[in-house]
């Protein structure tokens, strides 16, 4: 029987790509899992499923709130052009000072 899980997982598309923030212009390495800046944690609506390029609107997603839980944190986008709202793990070279000043908006 598939599950959530699975189903998530095989949707997934890795794609390594290097890009140019749109938010803060830092021109970050990516590694097949990035999906947001590191230096302002910015990122772009791009995916329908985790690499699928997919996504019409391309807008900025701002991070609105971050969440540590299980030994890991979560950090919440919207949208800037259409409004959706995703979640994405941070990554370890992401900028604690940004990850703890999300947090406390929770």
């Amino acid at each position: 029987m598939a599950t959530d899980a699975n189903l998530k997982a095989a949707r997934f598309t890795r794609t390594k790509e290097d890009f140019t923030c749109l938010h803060c212009g830092a021109r970050v390495a990516g590694n097949g899992y990035t999906d947001h800046c590191p230096w302002c944690l910015w990122s772009r609506h791009v995916d329908i499923n985790p690499g699928d390029r997919a996504a019409r609107c391309g807008g900025t997603m701002r991070p609105v709130r971050a969440v540590y839980a299980h030994g890991a944190c979560t950090i919440t986008y919207r949208c800037e052009g259409c409004g959706m709202e995703k979640r994405f793990k941070a990554a370890q070279d992401d900028s604690k000072d940004l990850l703890e000043r999300l947090v406390g908006r929770n």
